[in-house]
């Protein structure tokens, strides 16, 4: 694979951008080698700057749920950069994609537009703090909750790919007031509510983590998170950036049928574009400014070219539930498939499956938590890696992420992959 033009492109980034990338995952520091510059994309495909082609699993991990360069999401994009990028100012398409919004996921009351997963999570934080008049939250170890400084403990796989899960420059007064609690170990939850009697504000959790691999939640985990949470006042906060819109039309808190007092979302609600959003309750949400006292402001949230790229996207799901079916059935085609490989292998690996995300852990142990996705042999995912660019497929340069799937993707693309994932394994035995 000639990848001259990356190559010359990462050592160019170096001298202007720290580490060549503007997000850490990218740099391939866990898999090894160069990161490719990307071009352009297009439904399942995407093309690097030494034109080669890859069916790819990343989809901007994770908006991309129609594929790249959708019709419907470019059409918005395209109609909307005619009247201005930004006006500072309140448009009408904010009001049709909040009530689209409160109308998928019936748990937002109201909800509040930002510009990127990380300003949704640490809002709503903030807001649970000034609701509850508490300081302390519980965060799981493994979940990912972008790069707030009271979620860089135990952050999963940014962190885990840079070798810091404790950042520096986070402070030792944000840190206690973090409490931290195994994923899917719910006797701990209740230590901690125990130990913290009446100072716990909020618990935060990807209801499905896609931060240290797909982890999926034991029968009645979640249930029991929110039992706890409503006996002790704790304002349960599902971080849905990576799940919601993406599992269901309500998230995953719509696939266990379980409701959280506020939700964080992202990614898709923006159709590609930089968006976050968080909502949950009216009398929690009527906390944030100007309506209540909880500060929270930003001069593009609500810009009108991602309000019309992510009210195409939301519409096009809500009117067309089909394609979460489709896209269910084409991650179980996947599935079925990376298994049956890996049982002529003769290889003990574990695929986790839920919906359009999937993930296989390079390890011989059941993964229900962070402890156990670090048993996983990240130097053999890391050539796993590399065969499969050699083979024709991108996936997430990382093992603690989750892989992405398009309804781009066709019949021939599924084969194609599991193909390559025979062969990459094949080739390093």
């Amino acid at each position: 694979m000639n990848n001259k033009q990356s190559v010359a492109l990462f050592d160019k980034a170096q001298h202007t951008i720290p580490g060549g990338v503007n997000s850490p995952v990218r740099a391939f520091k866990s898999v090894g080698g160069t990161p490719l510059f990307i071009k352009s994309a297009k439904g399942a495909y995407i093309i690097d700057e030494d034109d080669n082609e890859y069916v790819e699993l990343i989809n901007s991990w994770g908006p991309m749920i129609l594929g790249h360069a959708h019709p419907v999401i470019t059409s918005a994009v395209q109609e909307a950069v005619n009247n201005s990028l930004s006006f500072g100012a309140p448009t009408s398409k904010e009001i049709d994609i909040a009530e689209l919004i409160c109308d998928m996921v019936p748990s937002i009351e109201k909800v509040r537009m930002v510009n990127s997963g990380t300003e949704a999570t640490m809002s709503a934080v903030r807001v649970a703090r000034g609701y509850t008049g508490r300081n302390k939250m519980i965060k799981i170890e493994g979940c990912y909750h972008g790069h707030g400084d009271s979620f860089l403990i135990a952050a999963g796989s940014g962190a885990v790919t840079m070798g810091v899960p404790n950042s520096p420059g986070v402070t030792e007064g944000t840190a206690k007031d973090t409490l931290l609690a195994p994923y899917n170990d719910i006797e701990k939850i209740q230590q901690l509510v125990k130990e913290n009697k009446n100072e716990i504000a909020a618990l935060i959790i990807e209801p499905v983590p896609g931060n240290m691999g797909l982890v999926l939640p034991k029968d009645n985990y979640l249930q029991q998170l929110r039992d706890i949470c409503t006996e002790e006042g704790i304002v349960l906060i599902f971080d849905e950036v990576m799940t919601g819109f993406r599992l269901a039309k309500g998230g995953a808190q719509e696939v266990f049928g379980v409701t959280p007092d506020m939700t964080t979302l992202g990614k898709i609600i923006g159709g590609g574009m930089p968006v976050g959003a968080y909502g949950g309750k009216k009398e929690i949400m009527d906390f944030v400014a100007p309506a209540g006292p909880v500060y929270q402001a930003g001069t593009l949230s609500g810009n009108p070219v991602a309000m019309a790229a992510g009210m195409n996207m939301l519409l096009h799901l809500n009117e067309n539930p089909d394609v979460y079916t489709e896209l269910a059935a084409k991650g179980e085609k996947l599935a079925k498939g990376i298994q049956s490989v890996l049982d002529k292998h003769n290889l003990p690996y574990k695929v986790t499956l839920l919906g359009s995300m999937i993930c296989i852990f390079f390890t011989d142990q059941e993964v229900n938590n962070f402890a156990d996705a670090q048993t996983t042999d990240t130097e053999k995912f890391g050539k796993f890696f590399h065969q499969m660019l050699a083979n024709g497929v991108y996936l997430p340069p990382s093992q603690y992420e989750s892989w992405f799937l398009s309804n781009a993707l066709t019949e021939a693309n599924l084969d194609h992959i599991i193909e390559a994932v025979d062969k990459s394994l094949e080739a390093i035995k």
